[in-house]
C-alpha cells in the first residue's frame, strides 16, 4: 500500500513538471494585454498640418503664400501682356495704311485701344529737329524708339522676378521642413523607445507634406516664368515691327522732301 502511494506521488510530480514549462511558454506567447498604438483616424493634409511642429507649420504657411503669389502674378501679367499686345497689333494695322508721319499721327489719335507711344516720340523728335537738315533724324527717332521699347519691356517684366525666386527656392524650403520634421520624429521614437510603424508613420507623413508643398509652389512658378519669357519675346518682336514701320514713314517723308515738321509743330 505504501509502495502504491509512492508510485502515485511520483507520477503526479512528473505530470506537474511536464505541464509547468508549457504553461510558462503559453504565457510568453500569449498576446500582451497592453493596448497597441492606434493610427490617427484622420490623416488628411489639414489634420497633418495641424499636428505638425511649429517650424514645419511655418514652412508650410510660407510655401502656401508663395503659391498664392505665383498665381496672382500669373493672372495680373496675363491680363497686362494681352492688353499690351492688342494695342501694339492695332498700331501695326493702322501704320500699314499710312503714307506719312502726319497721317499716322492723325490715325493713331483718332483710334481707341491703340498704342500711340511710338508715333508720339517720332513726332516729338520731328518738332525738335525742325530746321535741322540731313539724315540724322532717322537715327534720333530710332534712339527714342529703342528707349521706348526698353521702358515697355521693363514695365511688363516688373514683378516676375518673384516667380524665379519661388521656383528656385521653394523645393529647398520644403526640404528644410521635411528634415526638421523627420528629426522630431526620430526624437519621438527615442523617447517612446519603440520602432512601431504606427508611432513613426504620422510624424514622417507630416514632414513629407512640407516637401510636397514645396514642389506644388515651385513647379507652377517655373512653368509660368518660362511661358512668360516666351510671351515677352513675342511682344518685343511686335515692338520691333512697330519701330520698323515708324522708321519707314520717316524715311519716306525724307525722300519725298515733305517731312511734316510744320504740320507736327502746329
Amino acid at each position: 500500500m505504501r509502495r502504491c502511494w509512492t508510485y502515485t506521488s511520483l507520477a503526479s510530480g512528473l505530470l506537474l513538471a511536464a505541464t509547468l514549462p508549457l504553461s510558462a511558454f503559453a504565457q510568453e506567447i500569449a498576446p500582451s494585454s497592453a493596448p497597441a498604438p492606434v493610427l490617427p483616424h484622420d490623416l488628411s493634409p489639414w489634420s497633418m498640418f495641424m499636428a505638425a511642429d511649429v517650424v514645419v507649420k511655418s514652412v508650410m504657411i510660407g510655401l502656401a503664400l508663395a503659391s498664392l503669389a505665383t498665381w496672382t502674378v500669373f493672372l495680373v501679367k496675363v491680363f497686362e501682356l494681352r492688353s499690351a499686345r492688342g494695342r501694339i497689333r492695332g498700331l501695326i494695322d493702322l501704320l500699314q495704311d499710312c503714307r506719312s508721319l502726319a497721317d499716322a499721327g492723325q490715325a493713331v489719335h483718332g483710334a481707341k485701344k491703340v498704342e500711340s507711344g511710338p508715333i508720339d516720340v517720332a513726332i516729338l523728335e520731328a518738332r525738335l529737329s525742325a530746321g535741322v537738315p540731313g539724315e540724322g533724324l532717322k537715327e534720333r527717332v530710332a534712339s527714342r524708339l529703342h528707349r521706348l521699347e526698353a521702358r515697355a519691356n521693363h514695365r511688363l517684366i516688373k514683378g516676375t522676378g518673384i516667380l524665379a525666386s519661388i521656383g528656385s527656392t521653394s523645393p529647398f524650403i520644403g526640404l528644410f521642413g521635411t528634415v526638421w520634421g523627420i528629426m522630431n520624429s526620430f526624437i519621438g521614437i527615442s523617447q517612446a523607445q519603440t520602432t512601431n510603424l504606427a508611432v513613426v508613420a504620422p510624424g514622417i507623413a507630416e514632414a513629407l507634406l512640407a516637401t510636397a508643398l514645396g514642389l506644388v509652389a515651385a513647379i507652377p512658378a517655373v512653368l509660368i516664368y518660362n511661358a512668360f519669357s516666351r510671351s515677352m519675346g513675342g511682344y518685343r518682336a511686335l515692338l520691333s515691327d512697330v519701330s520698323a514701320e515708324v522708321l519707314r514713314l520717316v524715311s519716306r517723308d525724307l525722300d519725298r522732301q515733305a517731312l511734316p515738321l510744320r504740320a507736327a509743330a502746329e
